[in-house]
């Protein structure tokens, strides 16, 4: 299988730069200039560089960056900083990720744990009331929900450690765009429209996001200056202004106070998010997981979250299968199984390292994968929610204990991908968890902060089993995110990429990986191909396109059972080409297409 995978990314390569266009940024807006619409194309070949992202005009603040001499790590912060204007449900200041960075260099791959972390007065019984958990809606647009942020601290942690700009050079764009606004797009107008109600509970949120108290119209400018004027104070004070400065004050006291709007008869209930706990937050920087697979060496980004352990033990699992040869029916059979195992195992064992005994090697071990793929069969569908098995005991076709369902997850990050002239490559997703986060704009600062929290186990799924996603001080919430970075038997990057979706972002990152590597698509087609989300749980999520096909007959024949998903994931990504080309791909439909650029279309 080696060889064969080998050859075929090649031919892959020369066939999508012949088919590809390049696409390439506009040069930079003037400072009095007006918005502009970036067009989207949703794949780009070309010299010098490329990014990736869901939005045309972050992608283009990336180029921005790159074509000025910055790197692949500047490129990745001043995109992620745009994305905090255009795409401010599912990311900014107010939220956090995991980055992962190729060093071409060097030839290795680090990664930057920046996830939120629990309050330090936090204990296992954050969201219980009256020792009765909470009811889900009540508890995410509120001051309980919020984390403190980790997206400021990764991204000057990125700098520091491999970046060549400052952080003020590289919000600029970013800054830019928030003073000067973008152009409302369907996109933006629904996902503000799907929380019209929880954003009027607030004030400053319905003042920024309904301006005159109506859903912004597609084709109008948005601005966003209280924006601008963080990003300026960011520039100027660096990321101390939120950890340790006045920014920070502002956003605890919106935490402990949430600004509810009297007259809406909602209890935002308070957070303890306090001055000591911002003082205390250090972005994590840790060794990626790695797994073997084809031949090829496939990073990710380890616990806290479960994304790098889950699809890694995943593409073991299914390390035995020739999925090139298979049948598309016995593709998906296989990659839906290799999901719901991996799944129940990630629901037993993963959560944050610094409190819980995370056993990351053994869960990437071939050993164990091989003793639960033979679970797996042909003509037959396991049973959810399905047992663990133990990682430190691997016992042929051995399942244990009690099935933790999977918990549910906010489907709205981002994810971006960037990549240098150098060779060196970014893959990072950034969050504020669900669609438009707690839903609490912090007064005059122009974002949205987190509801990360509510990732966090609210009750034992089972109180006889131990369970490793409950809350506790200082404690990171289990994520899903993913972002993956995959090199050849030389460390050179074949492909990198991510995707958002709550807890879909798993099975995203491994159906795209797995029609890239084994079902030989071109990046693009891999990314656009309709999903199927396994989860460990009684049915399988499918989008339309697989829903409705003849596929689905021959699946439920076998034994599986499915339920419709309009929409899963949303991803982007990077692959290398010979001769120093680069081919960014994004989405084609889902979320309104994504935005993939190069520097230069031609050498």
């Amino acid at each position: 299988m080696r060889r064969p995978v080998a050859r075929k990314l090649a031919v892959l390569a020369v066939s999508a730069a012949v088919v590809s266009v390049g696409a390439t940024a506009p040069p930079a807006a003037q400072p009095d200039a007006k918005p502009r619409t970036v067009q989207k194309t949703p794949v780009a070949v070309g010299y010098g560089g490329a990014v990736a992202s869901v939005d045309a005009d972050a992608s283009a603040a990336g180029i921005e960056v790159l074509r000025k001499g910055g790197n692949a790590v500047d490129a990745a912060v001043a995109t992620a900083a745009a994305l905090g204007v255009t795409e401010p449900y599912s990311s900014g200041i107010g939220g956090g990720g995991y980055f992962v960075y190729y060093d071409a260099r060097t030839r290795t791959v680090h990664t930057i744990d920046g996830r939120e972390t629990a309050p330090l007065t936090a204990d296992s019984g954050l969201f219980l009331e009256n020792g009765k958990p909470l009811a889900f809606n009540d508890a995410v647009s509120s001051g309980l929900s919020v984390g403190t942020p980790g997206t400021p601290a990764t991204w000057q942690t990125a700098l520091d450690e491999w970046g060549t700009r400052r952080l003020g050079t590289v919000l600029q764009p970013a800054e830019r765009l928030a003073r000067h606004g973008f152009t409302v797009d369907d996109t933006f107008r629904s996902q503000t429209a799907s929380n019209e109600t929880r954003f009027r509970y607030f004030p400053d949120t319905a003042k920024l996001f309904l301006p005159g108290g109506r859903l912004p119209a597609v084709g109008s400018t948005f601005k966003n200056p209280d924006l601008a004027r963080t990003y300026e104070e960011l520039a100027r004070e660096g990321v101390g202004a939120i950890y340790h400065g006045d920014l920070g004050k502002d956003i605890v006291k919106t935490v402990q106070h949430p600004p509810v709007d009297p007259g809406s008869g909602w209890n935002a209930r308070p957070g303890e998010l306090s001055t000591r706990d911002l003082a205390a937050y250090r972005a994590k920087l840790q060794a990626p997981t790695k797994t073997s697979y084809r031949g090829l060496g496939v990073y990710s980004i380890a616990p806290s979250s479960s994304g790098g352990t889950t699809v890694g033990e995943a593409l073991n699992i299914l390390e035995r299968t020739d999925l090139s040869r298979a049948s598309e029916t016995q593709y998906l059979h296989h990659f839906i199984e290799a999901s719901r195992i991996a799944f129940a195992d990630r629901g037993r064992w993963v959560g944050d390292p610094a409190f819980e005994d995370v056993p990351t090697r053994q869960l990437l071990s071939q050993r164990y994968a091989d003793s639960r793929a033979c679970l797996i069969q042909d003509d037959a569908v396991l049973t959810s929610p399905l047992a663990p098995g133990d990682p430190r005991h691997p016992a042929a076709c051995g399942t244990g204990g009690t099935a933790a369902p999977t918990t549910y997850e906010g489907e709205n990050t981002t994810h971006l991908t960037v990549a240098d002239r150098w060779g060196n490559v970014v893959s990072y997703t950034l969050t504020i968890e669900q669609t438009g986060g707690s839903a609490i704009t912090v007064p005059g600062r122009g974002f949205l902060l987190n509801n990360e929290l509510t990732d966090f186990s609210f009750a034992p799924a089972n109180p006889a089993v131990h369970d490793p996603n409950l809350p506790g001080p200082g404690k990171r919430p289990r994520s899903s995110i993913s972002p993956t970075i995959v090199l050849d038997a030389h460390k050179r990057p074949v492909v990198a990429l991510g995707s958002p979706g709550g807890a879909t972002i798993i099975t995203t990152v491994l159906q795209t990986l797995t029609e890239f590597l084994d079902r030989h698509l071109p990046l693009v087609d891999a990314i656009a191909a309709p999903r199927a989300s396994q989860r460990n749980a009684a049915q399988t999520e499918l989008e339309p396109a697989l829903y409705d096909s003849a596929l689905r007959g021959k699946l439920e024949a076998i034994g599986h059972s499915f339920k419709l998903n309009p929409e899963i994931g949303a991803a982007t990504g990077v692959q290398r080409l010979p001769n120093g080309e680069w081919l960014a791909a994004a989405e084609k439909v889902r979320r309104g297409g994504g935005s993939a650029m190069v520097v230069h279309p031609e050498r």
